[in-house]
């Protein structure tokens, strides 16, 4: 099983795609650095997630030395860890030993996972968890080496387009195309939170009708309702931060939705390809009887 499962995918060659309203709409909740360092923190939202229905759990994963410069990493920040950059950013990264008990506590609760890299070493280290998605961030989208060595991974994948121009996501898009591997595009401004008057949702029809791909968004509001136009716009994929609480420590945790939010989002989700339905004009159920008791001059 993958999120990609039902959806039509194009091939390599293909520009074009049959876009219809899906009948089930993948929800990936993405955890980021939001359990802030803590493996009992995460449990506990790959549960929260689980049970509000989501499909997948998403992480983050740094090489910190190939990803910020040593000086960063020695300029004082204070911090739970540490009166350092490096101790700060240490203090949020997961090693093979968390990963291998998510990786266990997933399987459990059978959901999904997987974990945006930001550097080389990172993919491979994702890579060895046999993960069924592999997740683009918008900050790797102008890194063509990452793109080509993700891409000829062959794995599904989710590129999300935050920060980038329409040509920076034809490159992106090209070299997916040419390796013939699966990918979402995924709608998604890269302010946190985002303000909603800056989201442009209209785009997500944009990027279907240039590039013949399923297009999801990707949120960082605080809000539920955007994730819900962007559905019944025809967004494929819903993925959105969460968190226990927004007032915790951590960049991400304001631009998150909490638990009752999150049972809200999926909710809401689940029934909407029922309410869209099929776009052929009939009587609904029950109409005809209603419509004889009103229409006195058919009697």
């Amino acid at each position: 099983m993958t999120i990609f499962d039902g959806l039509a995918v194009p091939n390599n060659k293909s520009r074009t795609l049959n876009v219809q309203f899906p009948k089930y709409i993948p929800v990936i909740a993405e955890i980021g650095i939001n359990h802030n360092g803590s493996l009992d923190t995460a449990k506990e939202l790959i549960q929260v997630a689980k049970e509000a229905g989501c499909d997948a759990v998403k992480f983050q994963k740094r090489d910190l030395d190939t990803v910020y410069s040593q000086q960063l990493l020695d300029s004082p920040r204070e911090s739970p860890w540490g009166n350092t950059q490096r101790d700060q950013k240490q203090g949020l990264e997961f090693g093979t030993d968390e990963y291998k008990e998510i990786d266990k506590f997933c399987s459990q609760l059978d959901i999904l996972w997987s974990a945006s890299a930001w550097d080389l070493k990172s993919l491979d280290f994702i890579e060895d968890f046999n993960p069924s998605f592999h997740k683009v961030a918008s900050a790797m989208i102008t890194h063509p080496e990452f793109l080509k060595k993700i891409a000829n991974l062959r794995r599904p994948t989710l590129v999300s387009t935050g920060m980038a121009t329409l040509e920076t996501i034809d490159a992106a898009v090209a070299i997916f195309r040419a390796a013939g591997t699966p990918i979402i595009l995924l709608h998604t401004v890269s302010t946190y939170p985002s303000p909603e008057s800056d989201l442009n949702l209209t785009l997500i029809n944009t990027f279907s009708e240039r590039y013949g791909y399923p297009v999801g968004y990707s949120g960082h509001e605080p809000s539920v309702s955007p994730s819900i136009v962007a559905a019944s716009l025809g967004a494929v994929l819903i993925e959105r931060h969460i968190t226990l609480d927004r007032t915790m420590y951590g960049s991400d945790q304001s631009a998150s939705l909490e638990p009752a939010g999150l049972r809200s989002l999926v909710g809401t989700l689940r029934k909407l390809p029922g309410m869209m339905g099929d776009g052929v004009k009939q009587f609904a159920p029950g109409e005809r009887e209603v419509g004889s008791k009103l229409r006195y001059w058919e009697a």
